[in-house]
């Protein structure tokens, strides 16, 4: 996975650096736009008015003559053949003559015009000094502020970093416990990034223990509950040898011989699910019409009572390699849920290329229950007393752990169908 973190916080500084060098950059282009045209202007405008208020006391009053200021008087009715050539066709206003680097203001009144020129290059040296060196010394510490900031967030930030990397590189079957333990963790990992880690150090403690114990029941599991199993289905064959037996007798030991392999299949199952995603389960050679017809036969015992009628339809061999007993089980649970929920009517099934389809005459659902169907515990039919609703949530997680897919049809009053596909 990538590690953002250092990369988005070293981004976000830059972004903000480069924003604000921007901000300041447009202000300090404004700064100087206004020091050498508004500045300018009112330092002239102020100018002529000072000269025409001597000028006024004085009419001898020559024109402003200084380091940066020129000034020409052409007094009213007076040839413009005194002025300089580039300031004779100016209106009054303000000027800037960029080729020849001035800026000039001409000022008019009933005394006559006069044309006050500063040096362009006097303003350029103005807005430079008053705009673009404080701008810059503004760059300069808005980029020391952000490396210090960057640098103390990063101190912040690496011990998440590489606490991030660690957990990473964990094997969720078989995390690494000893690596965030207290005497391994860096001396900069500390406040609420040590906490952080110890508490990941616990965790990864519990899910190792976690997997253990849950290795340790699949196993041990597997072998005492198949212990007494095999007692039941050798003591029953042994039964079953017995020539004095009744008929009663013989069907009641045939019924424990069942139930025992329909335990074993849901023990097969349960442990199945219980295992580890990666591991596959144990495949074998069968044929799906034989697994569907003893099945059958042990659901249509739910029928004896009642006035349903069972059909098996198996159109030639079916060979499949897979896990026969999970077969059982999700089988099984599709021929019990139909014979339990059909009073009348008859149980259909059928074994076609990939497909296992059990159609009932029963109760069926409604559009709302099919939707929560699978949801543990949920029953489309709370009167009736068998069932707790575990049959189709487990039903599906064995198909999905297996690679087959269920599929149910149905509508309230008209039964319902449920595809197994498996091929």
């Amino acid at each position: 996975m990538p590690y953002g973190l250092p990369r988005k916080l070293r981004r976000a500084f830059i972004v903000q650096a480069l924003l604000a060098s921007l901000a300041v950059l447009v202000g300090g282009y404004l700064v100087a736009l206004v020091i050498k045209h508004g500045l300018v202007q009112e330092v002239l405008r102020e100018e002529a008015v000072h000269f025409w208020s001597a000028y006024a006391r004085d009419p001898r009053h020559p024109a402003p003559d200084t380091l940066n200021l020129q000034g020409y008087l052409q007094a009213a009715g007076a040839a413009q053949n005194t002025l300089p050539p580039a300031l004779q066709p100016l209106q009054p206003g303000f000027h800037e003559l960029k080729d020849a680097g001035l800026l000039v203001l001409v000022d008019e009144r009933k005394e006559g015009r006069l044309y006050l020129v500063f040096q362009r290059a006097q303003a350029q040296r103005a807005a430079f000094w008053f705009g673009v060196v404080p701008v810059l010394l503004v760059l300069l510490a808005i980029y020391g502020a952000s490396w210090i900031t960057y640098r103390a967030s990063w101190r912040l930030v690496s011990p998440v970093d590489w606490l991030a990397r660690r957990v990473a590189q964990w094997d969720p079957r078989h995390p690494d416990v000893h690596e965030l333990s207290p005497e391994r963790l860096p001396a900069d990992v500390q406040g609420e990034s040590r906490q952080l880690a110890l508490a990941l150090h616990a965790m990864a403690g519990k899910v190792s223990e976690h997997v253990a114990r849950e290795r340790n029941f699949t196993r041990d599991a597997s072998h005492e509950l198949r212990t007494p199993l095999t007692v039941i289905r050798m003591a029953s064959d042994i039964g079953l040898a017995d020539p004095d037996l009744t008929p009663r007798q013989q069907r009641s030991l045939q019924r424990i011989q069942r139930a025992g392999r329909d335990m074993e299949a849901v023990i097969d199952a349960f442990l199945l699910l219980a295992r580890e995603v990666d591991v596959e389960p144990q495949s074998e050679l069968f044929d799906v019409g034989e697994l569907v017809r003893y099945e059958a036969a042990n659901a249509a015992e739910l029928l004896k009572d009642k006035s349903v009628r069972m059909t098996v339809s198996i159109d030639g061999a079916h060979p499949l390699v897979a896990p026969p007993r999970v077969m059982h089980v999700v089988v099984a649970n599709l021929l019990r849920n139909a014979c339990q929920y059909t009073d009348a009517g008859q149980v259909e099934v059928r074994v076609a290329d990939g497909k296992v389809v059990v159609r009932d005459t029963g109760i069926g659902m409604s559009a709302e229950a099919l939707g929560h169907i699978y949801e543990p515990f949920y029953r489309a039919d709370r009167n009736q007393s068998h069932g707790v609703g575990l049959g189709l949530p487990i039903v599906r997680r064995l198909c999905e752990r297996c690679g087959w897919r269920i599929q149910l049809e149905s509508a309230e009053g008209k039964g319902t169908t449920a595809t197994l596909h498996y091929g």
